[in-house]
This record gives C-alpha cells, structure tokens and sequence, in this order.
C-alpha cells in the first residue's frame, strides 16, 4: 500500500458510489453504441425526426446563432475552460492556488486529451456516417459517433463547473456551475440544429463525457485538497 508524505495510508480517491455511477454511464454508453452499431449506423426515427425539423426551422439569427455556441466545442475553446477550472479548483486557499493551481489546470488538460484520445478510437471502431451533407450548415469532417463537440465541451464544462464549485462553494459557485452545464446543452443541441450529428450521437457524447469525468475529478479533487490553506511555505500546514 502506498503511503503520505506524513507516512499514512494513502487512500484511494473514487467511493464505491462514484465508481457505481461512472458504471452506469458506461454500461449506458455501451448500450447506446450497441443499438446504434446494430443497423450498421442507420438512424432510427428518434433520429431523423429532430433532423427534419432543424432543416425546416432556420431562421437567420438562429443559424448564426447556433454556428457561434458550435465553435465553442472545439478549437482552443474546450482547453481554455478545462485550464481555468483546474486552476480554480487547485485550492481554495488563494496562497495555496498559486502553487498548486497550475498543476492541477495541467492535470485537467491532460484529462481531456484523454477524453479526445479515447473518444477517437471510439469514433473510428463505430465508424457511423453522419446526416445528410446536403442539409449541413456547417462544415464537419470525421465520423459521426459519438459527437465529438458534444463531449469535448461537456467535459471541459464539467472540469470548470469544479472548479468554480471549490473557488466558490456558495451560490455564486452553483449559478457559475450551471451556466456550464447550459453551455455544453447547449452545444450538443447545436449539431443536430446545425445537421451535422444525430441525436443519438450527442447523447452517447454526454454519457460519454460523463463517464470521463467521473474518473478523472475523483484523483483531481483529492490532490486540490491537499493543498486546501496552504500558506505556499511548502511545509503543507494550515494556518489557524
């Protein structure tokens, strides 16, 4: 068993409750990819439905719209937001935030290259065609399962939603926390708007995202509160 510094048992940072939960968005992720792959990727009417409506529902201001809040899945976007959540949620003393922040925003970082990496694989083993390219109203390349804007921005939403949530643990922190969450809806529900996923996509991209975080905040949050009021002396004591 490895130990502390302080020569104590180290314990492991997942609860069987968390583990309970990350299985049971797996084995959902698992199912969906299952009915998914079992018609070779043909969309089901829970898919075409929501795709014919998008096409038929394309007002200027919401199509421009919706290409906004879709950028904000990729590019640096999703990085940005993994960072500064790992870096709030590094301590909640401010002392303490400067050094442990950094490492934890890198920590975070790494968690959704993870993710992406992963998720990849995943994508090209389901190799599902998307919608389609003729109703497309925005350029996309790749596979379709699972949507890859969808669990980058839920998973950089998720990281930030904690790390707002240990910066500010009253109210500021919970409206802070769900602003995340209706941005990364937000963004799984502009591709099928923007036709370029299926709906079953984005969902398997937030049961996926899901997942993802479950096992990455649990070792996240235990090395943030070990660095929890800090003086920044490096003795990791805490001031009365």
């Amino acid at each position: 068993m490895s130990r502390t510094p302080s020569g104590r048992p180290r314990r492991s940072p997942y609860t069987r409750r968390g583990l309970g939960w990350a299985a049971a968005l797996a084995a959902a992720f698992a199912v969906l990819a299952g009915v998914v792959l079992t018609r070779h990727g043909t969309p089901y009417p829970l898919d075409t439905g929501p795709i014919d409506w998008s096409v038929r529902h394309r007002p200027h201001g919401w199509l421009t719209a919706a290409r906004g809040v879709t950028h904000a899945g990729t590019g640096p976007y999703p990085f940005v937001a993994a960072a500064l959540g790992g870096w709030l949620g590094g301590s909640r003393g401010r002392m303490a935030r400067a050094r442990a922040g950094v490492p934890v925003a890198l920590l975070a970082v790494v968690a959704l290259v993870a993710e992406q990496a992963v998720r990849g694989a995943v994508m090209v083993a389901a190799d599902r065609a998307r919608p389609p390219v003729a109703d497309w109203a925005v350029a996309a390349s790749g596979h379709s399962f699972p949507s890859g804007h969808t669990s980058s921005s839920a998973m950089a939403a998720g990281l930030l939603a904690w790390g707002a949530l240990r910066a500010r643990p009253g109210p500021p922190g919970r409206v802070a926390a769900a602003l995340c969450v209706a941005a990364a809806v937000a963004v799984g529900c502009s591709r099928v708007y923007l036709d370029v996923h299926w709906p079953t996509d984005v969902l398997g991209g937030w049961l996926y995202a899901g997942w993802c975080l479950l096992l990455a905040l649990p070792p996240l949050t235990a090395y943030a509160r070990a660095h929890d009021g800090e003086d920044g002396s490096g003795s990791g004591e805490v001031r009365p």
